[in-house]
């Protein structure tokens, strides 16, 4: 008889999915009428698809979930459904827990100096964030055009400097496909914007 695998994920992730689900219920990606769920699975997947454990691959799940949903009263909620470790994830992937949040530019300088002493299963969720949203940029850009570039803080020069800011940080450390990826998407955005 053969012995069967355990599961790759527990009942702990499907756990997650159901709570991040019902966090974001109402929330849609910014600028559309998407479904916010839509970033977190797709952030998700790419972690799986990297080789994250279940606790970081939980983490994935919830990385917007400070920020957007309830500040630090929700990062103890996650830490005590989910475990310290994966609120740490949450937590360092948040660029504010501040309401109202500090100015963008601010903001993204001390994320990007943060990033320098993460651990890698931080930097493993934020750099799938990071490429997705990447992805939606490219996406939105072919079907609106630069009309995009309104529903951004830092507009078209703030978030094209930030997003090549993030890729020189990630493929400095050499982090496998989604870096590679990432200056792909930043590549093709630059030039369809003539900021190449």
């Amino acid at each position: 008889m053969r012995k069967l695998e355990p599961p790759l994920l527990s009942p702990k992730f499907t756990e997650a999915l159901l709570f991040t689900t019902e966090l974001h219920a109402r929330q849609r990606r910014k600028g559309s009428r998407v479904p916010y769920i839509s970033h977190l699975l797709a952030v998700t997947a790419l972690v799986l698809q990297d080789g994250g454990d279940e606790t970081t691959v939980i983490a994935a799940l919830l990385h917007d979930a400070v920020e957007d949903q309830g500040g630090m009263q929700t990062l103890a909620e996650i830490e005590n459904r989910f475990g310290k470790k994966v609120a740490e994830i949450v937590l360092a992937c948040s660029d504010t827990t501040e309401t109202p949040k500090p100015p963008w530019r601010e903001r993204k300088l001390a994320y990007l100096k943060h990033l320098e002493t993460a651990p890698p299963e931080v930097l493993r969720v934020s750099l799938a964030d990071k490429l997705h949203n990447a992805r939606s940029i490219l996406r939105d850009l072919h079907i609106q055009g630069e009309a995009i570039w309104d529903k951004f803080n830092g507009g078209k020069q703030g978030t094209l400097w930030y997003y090549r800011s993030l890729y020189e940080f990630f493929s400095a450390r050499q982090l496998g496909f989604m870096a590679e990826e990432l200056g792909r998407v930043l590549a093709e955005i630059e030039e369809i914007t003539g900021e190449a």
